[in-house]
C-alpha cells in the first residue's frame, strides 16, 4: 500500500521539460535563502525599534515597489524576452540586498526596500512568461506547482535555518545569505538555461503586431484580479502580522515561529502536487477550485479568534495551507489562459501587481488594525475578506456560464 501510494506520488512529477526543472531548483535555491522576509517584520520593530505605523509605512514600500517592478517585468518580457529580464533582476537584487543592511534610518528603507522590490519583483511575471514557453501546454498548470513546489521547500528550510542564524550572528546574516543565493540562483540559469530563440521569431512579432481586445475591457479578468488580491492579503499576514502576533499573544521565540511557518512548506510538498493532479484530471473547473481556496482561507482567520490556546495556531495553519494549495496554482493557469498569443506579459504583470498591491494593503492595514483594535479584530476582518472573495467566485463562475452559453448559440 505504501509502496503504491509513493509510486502515485513520484507519478505527479513525470512529464517535464529539462528547462522546467532547471527553474524548479533555482527557485528553490533562491527560495531557501529568502530569510529576510519573515522576520522583516520583527526586524523592524524589535531591532531598529520601529513603531508600528513606521513599519506599515515600510511595508508600503515594499509593496510599491513590487508593483512598479511586476509592471516593468512583464512589460519588457514583451518587448525584449523573459530571459534578459530574469537575469538582471536577481543578480542586480541580490546585490542590493547585501547593501540594504547598512540603511537603519526609516525614510532609507523606505527608499531601500521600494528600489530592491523595484527590481526584484521584475522576475516574477518574466519567470511566468517563461513557463509558458518551457513547459508543455498539457503540464502547464502542474509546472507552475512544481515551482510553487519549490518555492515552498525553499520556504520550508528558509524560516527555521533563519531563526538559527538571527540567533547566532543576528539579523545582518539574513542579508548575506539572501544576497548570495539570488546571485548564484541566477548564475546557475545562465550557465545552464540558453534563451528559446523562438521568442525573436517573424511569428512572435506577428502576435504582438496582432489586434487584440484590451485587457483593461476584459472584465473577467478583473474581477479575478480582485479575487486574487483578496487572498493575497489574507495570504501576507502569514509574513507580517501574524509572526509578531505568536511572540506577543503566546510567546513563541524566533525558531518556533520559523517552525510553525515551516509547515506551511511541508503541508504543501506533501499535498500540493497529488491535489492539483487530481482535479486537474477529473478537470475541476478552475474558478470552483479556487473558490474553495478563498473559503478555507477565510476559515483559518476565524479559528485565530480562540486565542486562549497556541495549538490554535496549527489549526489555522492547517486551513490557510489548504486554501492556499486550492487557489495559487490555478490562479496562475486561468490568469495565463485568459492572455492572447504574445500578449502573455502584460497579463502576468497585472496579475503579479495584484499580488504587490495586497502586500501594501495586507501589511499597512494589519499593522493599523492592531494598533488602534488589536488582533482580535484584525482577524474578524481578514476572515469576513475570505467570505467575500467566496462571493465574488460565485459571480465570476455566473459570469463565465453565461459567456460559454453565448459562444454556443
Amino acid at each position: 500500500m505504501l509502496k503504491t501510494g509513493l509510486r502515485r506520488y513520484i507519478n505527479n512529477f513525470k512529464g517535464f521539460t529539462r528547462e522546467v526543472w532547471i527553474l524548479a531548483a533555482i527557485t528553490f535555491i533562491n527560495r531557501a535563502g529568502t530569510m529576510v522576509l519573515p522576520f522583516l517584520s520583527k526586524y523592524l520593530k524589535e531591532n531598529l525599534h520601529f513603531t508600528y505605523s513606521q513599519v506599515g509605512w515600510i511595508m508600503v514600500s515594499f509593496g510599491l515597489g513590487s508593483m512598479l517592478g511586476s509592471w516593468l517585468g512583464g512589460k519588457l518580457s514583451d518587448k525584449i524576452g523573459f530571459y534578459k529580464i530574469m537575469i538582471f533582476s536577481l543578480f542586480t537584487s541580490g546585490l542590493m540586498l547585501f547593501f540594504l543592511q547598512y540603511i537603519t534610518t526609516f525614510w532609507g528603507l523606505c527608499m531601500g526596500m521600494f528600489a530592491v522590490m523595484m527590481v526584484a519583483d521584475m522576475f516574477r511575471p518574466a519567470m511566468f512568461v517563461s513557463l509558458n514557453t518551457y513547459a508543455k501546454p498539457e503540464n502547464r498548470t502542474r509546472a507552475l506547482t512544481l515551482v510553487r513546489l519549490a518555492v515552498n521547500l525553499g520556504l520550508t528550510a528558509g524560516p527555521a535555518l533563519g531563526g538559527l542564524i538571527i540567533m547566532g550572528l543576528g539579523y545582518k546574516g539574513l542579508f548575506w545569505v539572501d544576497a548570495a543565493t539570488c546571485m548564484i540562483a541566477i548564475t546557475i540559469f545562465a550557465v545552464l538555461i540558453k534563451e528559446k530563440k523562438s521568442l525573436k521569431n517573424e511569428a512572435h512579432h506577428a502576435a504582438l503586431a496582432a489586434p487584440v481586445a484590451s485587457v483593461f475591457k476584459d472584465k473577467i479578468f478583473w474581477i479575478f484580479l480582485f479575487v486574487c488580491f483578496v487572498t493575497a492579503i489574507l495570504f501576507f499576514q502569514l509574513f507580517t502580522t501574524l509572526p509578531l502576533y505568536h511572540h506577543e499573544q503566546f510567546g513563541l521565540t524566533e525558531f518556533q515561529s520559523g517552525l510553525l511557518l515551516s509547515l506551511n512548506g511541508v503541508l504543501i510538498f506533501l499535498f500540493e502536487m497529488p491535489i492539483v493532479s487530481t482535479l486537474e484530471r477529473k478537470k475541476v473547473p478552475k474558478l470552483k477550485i479556487i473558490t474553495w481556496g478563498s473559503l478555507l482561507m477565510g476559515i483559518s482567520f476565524f479559528t485565530l479568534l480562540l486565542n486562549s490556546w497556541a495549538g490554535i495556531l496549527i489549526f489555522g495553519m492547517f486551513f490557510i495551507t489548504f486554501g492556499e494549495m486550492f487557489i495559487f496554482p490555478f490562479s496562475n493557469s486561468f490568469a495565463l489562459s485568459r492572455a492572447p498569443k504574445g500578449h502573455e506579459g502584460r497579463y502576468m504583470a497585472l496579475f503579479t501587481m495584484s499580488f504587490s498591491l495586497a502586500h501594501i494593503a495586507s501589511s499597512k492595514t494589519g499593522m493599523d488594525v492592531i494598533s488602534h483594535f488589536g488582533y482580535q479584530t484584525n482577524w474578524f476582518l481578514m476572515g469576513t475578506l475570505g467570505l467575500i472573495a467566496v462571493l465574488c467566485c460565485l459571480w465570476l463562475q455566473k459570469l463565465c456560464t453565461v459567456k460559454s452559453k453565448k459562444a454556443l448559440v
